[in-house]
């Protein structure tokens, strides 16, 4: 059996006019990307993009869905119910699928974002 590594990022954080990172520049360097779904960050054009260049880079897809706090970056706790959180994941994770929809590609993985992603880890 073949061993490999996966070397994955969190990226599309980009939104509106604001640019952050070096998305294109590090995906000759990794094999699977989260895509932030427009919670902690992100945007429909910017989510677009990075799906598309994740194709063209022939990386693994997956959705970084996030709180809904583009203030703090998701870092911070919010008080949610169970449903109000499935409600935003089912949002985010399905605006990242339709857009690999259009672009033809499978997303592969799911990987909650900041204090989301604590969240669940302490909850769980």
């Amino acid at each position: 059996m073949k061993k490999s590594i996966d070397l994955n990022c969190d990226m599309g954080e980009s939104f509106g006019h604001f640019s952050f990172g070096y998305d294109e520049d590090l995906m000759t360097a990794i094999s699977s990307v989260n895509i932030a779904c427009g919670g902690h960050a992100g945007d429909p054009n910017v989510m677009d993009r990075t799906v598309r260049l994740a194709k063209e880079h022939g990386l693994a897809i997956g959705a970084h869905p996030g709180y809904p706090d583009l203030e703090g970056f998701g870092r911070r706790y919010v008080e949610y119910t169970p449903e109000e959180i499935y409600h935003f994941m089912i949002f985010q994770i399905g605006s990242l699928q339709a857009f690999c929809q259009i672009h033809q590609v499978p997303m592969t993985h799911v990987k909650p974002h900041g204090a989301l992603y604590n969240a669940a880890a302490k909850k769980a």
